[in-house]
């Protein structure tokens, strides 16, 4: 029997859902083909309806958006931007991409908004090449007397490059809690410019501003970025546009983690990037619950550049892609979406507190976001233990470094928990209680086997009642619950 005839003698026709149809229809197709695939899809569906997800930087999109991108518009070629294509036949791609714009632009109170990025490192290039161009090719260019790169003879063309080469950025390092592409010594953003990271506090785990001042007044970088995907902290973004002013830096930000908490009005004022920041970056798929994909953000000044993100970085955007972007774009935009943004931070905050006051030490000792991070030194465990464990009693979390982890990045010392995905099943502080209580319990069940920074092994009781915790909860709160199967 298909999916689908399974779903109508299952429902009555009141309780039917169009999108729960749409799904299972797609899927019904799709295994006419490839049976395979359909019931690969169908597992990952069971899987994630069967373990709570903590994955800070992964969240439950909207069917709609799922939808969206099931379509013809993914056999479209629209390079350039609205109006300025490469190919013709490109005006319902026009009419789609202005949309996603439009509706990026007034989510955030942006001047200009590019929307082809197809991930976050994608937006962190078009960003960083950019400011390559606006900082030192274009100076270069007036000087010589030549309007493009096309007219500079091969001598001019390589004192250009090699001056592009000099550019230095200024980003958290990894272990700190930024990003592969802040300048990570194996990421290309350390390749193509000088990268010179700065760390937090080694006692408060938090950045402290006046080291901050001073190390950029000492190293004098052309791009400081902030940004995070493991710092449990909001950023002054007012101090930071003082500080690189001070010494003529750009401000660059990538909000991937926390867009959502902007767009939700739950980061305002100095926490606000957007009226700080010279351009931002960000994925679409995080906090902000739309489909996997970046975007970036910038002052008018900088907006040419940006559009030419294609040839200069990537290639054909995906049309179908940005079809659900402009429709996650609206959802953010509604009120529903403020509390559900609020309610991400008050779960992230109330969750860190249980596990405090069940004995284990949180990096910074709180949160003031949607993650939390776990320190496991204490309990002899390493992130790859502690990782193994959760996911055996039904808890999907990611190990991460902590600040200064001896264990290194692969290994780590520590656990990143977030509150996104739960937040989007509807689960509030009685909720986090409760998986606060199975994460301890796990965790402090688990014990390395023959010291292996790999393997541990949990008590075997433990990990059943655990699991069995987690089926009772996620019973109150199922995966798209209008998909019957």
């Amino acid at each position: 029997m298909s999916l689908l005839a399974s779903y109508y003698e299952k429902t009555t026709e009141n309780s039917r859902s169009l999108a729960a149809i749409a799904y299972l229809a797609s899927l019904d197709h799709i295994a006419a083909s490839s049976p395979q695939i359909a019931k690969t899809i169908l597992k990952e569906l069971q899987d994630q309806r069967s373990n709570i997800k903590l994955i800070a930087s992964e969240n439950y999109s909207s069917l709609a958006v799922q939808l969206a991108m099931g379509n013809l518009l993914t056999d479209k070629y629209a390079e350039g931007v609205p109006h300025r294509r490469f190919y013709a036949g490109c005006e319902n791609i026009d009419t789609l991409e202005e949309l996603a714009q439009n509706e990026l632009k007034a989510l955030f109170g942006a001047q200009h908004a590019y929307v082809q990025p197809h991930s976050g490192a994608d937006a962190n290039l078009v960003a960083f090449w950019t400011l390559l161009i606006y900082r030192v090719q274009s100076p270069m260019l007036l000087r010589l007397g030549k309007k493009s790169v096309d007219q500079l003879s091969a001598k001019e063309y390589e004192q250009v490059r090699q001056a592009m080469l000099n550019l230095k950025v200024m980003g958290m390092s990894l272990n700190s809690g930024g990003h592969l592409t802040h300048g990570y010594r194996h990421n290309l953003s350390s390749k193509m410019m000088r990268s010179v990271p700065y760390e937090v506090d080694s006692k408060t785990e938090q950045i402290d501003y006046s080291a901050l001042a001073e190390q950029v007044d000492k190293e004098r970088p052309d791009i400081l970025l902030a940004g995070y995907s493991s710092y449990p902290r909001r950023l002054n973004f007012a101090l930071l546009r003082q500080i690189a002013d001070a010494v003529g830096a750009t401000l660059m930000v990538d909000m991937a983690h926390f867009a959502g908490l902007v767009a939700g009005k739950a980061f305002v004022g100095e926490f606000d990037p957007i009226p700080y920041a010279d351009i931002v970056t960000s994925t679409t798929h995080k906090t902000l619950r739309g489909p996997r994909g970046g975007f970036v953000l910038c002052k008018k000044e900088l907006a040419e550049l940006v559009d030419k993100g294609c040839p200069l970085v990537l290639g054909g955007p995906l049309p179908h892609v940005i079809a659900a972007k402009a429709l996650a774009f609206q959802e953010a935009s509604r009120p529903d979406f403020r509390l559900y943004a609020h309610a991400i931070i008050a779960n992230a905050k109330y969750l860190a507190r249980q596990l405090q006051q069940r004995g284990l030490r949180l990096v910074t000792g709180d949160t003031e976001n949607h993650l939390v991070v776990i320190d496991l030194t204490a309990l002899g465990l390493t992130g790859r233990h502690g990782e193994k464990a959760l996911r055996q009693a039904g808890l999907t979390a990611n190990r991460n470094a902590i600040p200064f982890d001896a264990k290194g990045p692969w290994y780590t010392s520590g656990l990143r928990l977030g509150t996104p995905a739960v937040t989007t099943l509807g689960m509030r502080e009685k909720e986090m209680e409760e998986i606060a209580d199975i994460i301890a319990t796990v965790l402090f069940h688990t014990r390395p086997i023959n010291e292996s920074l790999t393997h541990a092994e949990t008590d075997v009781a433990v990990v059943e009642k655990a699991r069995q915790r987690v089926a009772a909860l996620l019973q109150y709160f199922p995966l798209y619950p209008e998909i019957a199967i």
